[in-house]
């Protein structure tokens, strides 16, 4: 039986006017750039995507060569 596995929804940062943070939560700046998930799929598979959905996988060739040090079934949002 094979799993079916598909990337999350990128996490949304939230703005605040109390910068104080919590016990259990943590900040960290906003920089400019592409809001994305990465995801790698056994057999080498790699996929970039934006926050409104797009493939942006060809965009950034040095990621995706770096990504595939990454376990399989790894998914990892950030900014680009």
């Amino acid at each position: 039986m094979s799993s079916i596995w598909s990337l999350p929804e990128p996490m949304l940062a939230t703005p605040t006017r109390d910068p104080t943070l919590h016990p259990g939560h943590a900040a960290e700046p906003k920089w400019d750039g592409y809001r994305a998930v990465l995801g790698r799929w056994p057999g080498d598979r790699v996929l970039i995507r934006s926050r409104s959905g797009g493939n942006l996988t060809a965009a950034f060739p040095e990621i995706i060569a770096a990504a595939s040090q990454l376990p399989d079934d790894t998914a990892l949002d950030g900014v680009m």
